[in-house]
């Protein structure tokens, strides 16, 4: 292991071990001390990717390392800033590294410093870069699954689905919102669907108008489309863009539309003390 290798590595444990010495709780400490190889081991790694990146010119492999380096401790909840800061602190090192080696040809010196700086910056810049695309991928991957979440297909019984919605509707939802409702209405061979926007306390034109288009679409697919909950603003909504409201089946709430959803399905609900009584009748 390299002097710089090394130094580093200490400098960073130090760091980590003073940052829990400020700590509220012993737990906070504790958990620190229990990691000190794996701060050391990653200390290093980083020490050695960035030397390889100048030594060579190239970044794929300190890309690669901070792509690595984020998937894994993004979900522990690192900052971009705690990220950044270290990778700085790595290049106040290594410039300490390079004056006190040639600290007695100032001549020398420059050109090296004129060199290192604007590597050592492009490289913090890799890194950072790196960083802040893996941790913008994870928060969109997670926004596609809570979109998901959100929007879920119910299957209530055969032919007959559910789709409650809750919670602001933006062009991005409404169409994914569509495409769930037609793969469930495709794969479930659905006759009736019944959307419930009770949770959804207003949309603009752009989004009534995708509603409408859902429901067309849902027609084409051979299913009725019941809609229920519509609040009063999303009514006038519907009315101010012109919407032909004959062709939209609209239920006061979702009980009522699931009651006549099932009688278009051919369902009778019949009372159980009815049923009771013709029992005992035979």
């Amino acid at each position: 292991m390299t002097r710089g290798r090394q130094s580093f590595a200490l400098l960073a444990l130090s760091i980590a071990l003073g940052t829990s010495a400020h700590a509220q709780t012993a737990t906070t400490e504790a958990k620190v001390y229990a990691k000190v190889d794996e701060i050391f081991a990653e200390a290093t790694s980083v020490y050695d990717s960035y030397v390889e990146a100048l030594e060579t010119g190239t970044l794929e492999a300190l890309q690669a390392y901070a792509r690595n380096l984020s998937e894994r401790i993004i979900p522990r909840g690192v900052e971009t800033h705690e990220v950044v800061g270290i990778v700085l602190l790595l290049r106040d090192v290594l410039a300490r590294s390079l004056f006190a080696k040639y600290r007695t040809d100032f001549t020398v010196l420059n050109r090296v410093l004129d060199a290192y700086e604007p590597a050592a910056n492009r490289i913090a810049i890799t890194v950072a870069v790196g960083f802040v695309q893996e941790r913008e991928r994870v928060i969109r991957e997670q926004q596609e699954a809570i979109r998901e979440l959100s929007t879920p297909v119910l299957q209530v019984r055969e032919r007959l689905l559910i789709l409650p919605i809750i919670g602001l509707i933006d062009p991005h939802r409404a169409r994914q919102l569509t495409e769930q409702l037609l793969r469930g209405i495709r794969m479930n061979r659905a006759k009736v669907v019944v959307i419930d926007i009770t949770g959804v306390a207003a949309m603009d034109a752009t989004v009534a108008n995708h509603l409408v288009l859902t429901v067309e679409s849902a027609r084409l697919l051979g299913a009725t489309v019941i809609v229920t909950g519509l609040s009063p603003e999303i009514a006038q909504t519907l009315v101010n863009i012109g919407v032909d409201l004959a062709k939209m089946n609209t239920v006061g709430d979702l009980q009522g539309g699931i009651e006549q959803a099932e009688r278009l399905l051919g369902y009778k609900v019949v009372p159980i003390t009815v049923q009771a009584d013709a029992l005992a009748a035979v």
